[in-house]
């Protein structure tokens, strides 16, 4: 059956606006700890370690849901889970301004935030490529991961200056507003294949049926990570990612701020050096997608974390030297925030095919998370007991480094396939 029809737009697109948006959402509710740390401190008196302890426990739950998120997606569809979701994330939120004890804390946004997100996380801009896209596949997933960058870039500036004008209470009562616009918005408009509004995926001529998901919902994730066990390949994608994730939100999304206030850097500007970050960033990981289509994702990790590295290496002197090194830093390591995102999951796709991809990504991204959770608490303690953050910043930049050398690994651990377009 041929699937061409008069539409001009292709309904697709409008799929990838709303998860962009879900997204990016989603982004600036998880960047918001690195903002609400100096008034938590302040109006509470918990102690930056206990802060960064919640905050890493959330970040733990934001991945370790990824694998069993990409069975549900596929299991009860996109639109089902995004709404379930965001309406249990605005719950949470909205309770958030009656806490008065760090256990509270830890529940709302350690357990159930982290849950929360963790359903809207990098999978399901995966799960949306593999059902709507055969063409441009990895320009989508680097469209897509952008949007983490473009959540601090239109959340972060904005929650800091209700923070410091209004207090943090406003700043999450605005994204309680947010979400429940979003919810609407997923509710009405967005469809899970294809198929439901009679098109082929883009790039393809016939209509296909999308296939049922087979197996138990949760122990499918365990039996596809069973299966990448075995794989070298799993173990250095996972691997890189680790130190992908400590390098990134664990250390300068969730640390940077309170660093810059070490230096008497006002909360504002450096939300607006975060801001920055993300700007370069929506640059950088969409052109990583549009580059994974054509070049050796190998090699795009390796000159990813490489320069990584050396900007995390850079920033210690940027921080106590002048306002214009550290926006060199910002602009600098924008640009390869989250790029490592599209070539790892076409390397995941490529290895493990598009029916496991999902879920063995996510795994990916428990590897991710754990980096991340490691280095949000580790540089709260390291800060704690050394009075600034140098320490934990070069150790990013030496990781990152290694992760470079791992990235090169990955192309003798299994026989070359070639390059195909996606």
């Amino acid at each position: 059956m041929n699937a061409k029809v008069n539409s001009k737009l292709y309904y697709g697109w409008l799929v990838v606006l709303i998860t962009f948006v879900t997204l990016l959402i989603s982004a600036g509710i998880r960047s918001m700890p690195s903002i609400l740390m100096l008034p938590f401190e302040q109006e509470f008196g918990w102690n930056r370690s206990g802060i960064s302890g919640v905050i890493s426990v959330g970040i733990f739950l934001y991945g370790l849901v990824g694998p069993f998120s990409a069975a549900m997606l596929e299991k009860f569809g996109i639109r089902r889970v995004l709404v379930i979701s965001i309406a249990v994330l605005a719950a949470s939120l909205a309770v958030t301004p009656l806490m008065t004890a760090l256990w509270q804390f830890q529940i709302l946004w350690g357990l159930v935030t982290g849950l929360g997100t963790g359903m809207m996380a990098n999978v399901l801009g995966v799960t949306v490529a593999n059902h709507w896209f055969v063409q441009r596949k990895g320009l989508v997933v680097g469209l897509l991961t952008a949007s983490a960058a473009t959540g601090q870039l239109l959340f972060l500036p904005m929650l800091a200056k209700i923070t410091v004008s209004a207090g943090w209470r406003y700043a999450v009562y605005s994204t309680v507003a947010a979400l429940i616009v979003l919810l609407v918005v997923v509710a009405i408009w967005m469809r899970n294949h294809p198929y439901d509004v009679g098109r082929a995926p883009y790039g393809a001529e016939e209509l296909v049926k999308p296939e049922p998901f087979r197996g138990n919902l949760f122990l499918a994730p365990l039996l596809a990570l069973r299966s990448a066990l075995g794989s070298k390949t799993f173990w250095l994608l996972a691997g890189t990612f680790f130190f992908c994730g400590f390098s990134t939100n664990g250390l300068i999304g969730t640390h940077l701020i309170p660093a810059c206030g070490d230096y008497g850097i006002p909360e504002v500007m450096a939300a607006g050096l975060l801001a920055l970050m993300g700007l370069f960033d929506l640059f950088g990981t969409t052109m990583s997608g549009w580059l994974s289509d054509r070049f050796d994702s190998r090699w795009l990790l390796f000159w990813y974390y490489g320069l990584r590295g050396l900007s995390l290496l850079f920033l210690p002197y940027a921080l106590d030297s002048s306002p214009a090194a550290l926006l060199v830093f910002s602009v600098f390591y924008g640009l390869d925030w989250i790029a490592t995102v599209p070539p790892t999951v076409k390397l995941a796709t490529k290895e493990f095919g598009k029916e496991k991809a999902g879920m063995i990504f996510g795994w990916v991204v428990v590897a991710h998370q754990l980096g991340a959770s490691a280095a949000a608490y580790g540089a709260g303690v390291m800060r704690e007991w050394l009075g600034s953050y140098t320490v934990p910043f070069v150790t990013a930049g030496f990781v990152c480094l290694f992760a470079a050398l791992m990235a090169i690994r990955i192309a003798k651990g299994r026989a070359a396939v070639p390059q195909a377009q996606a």
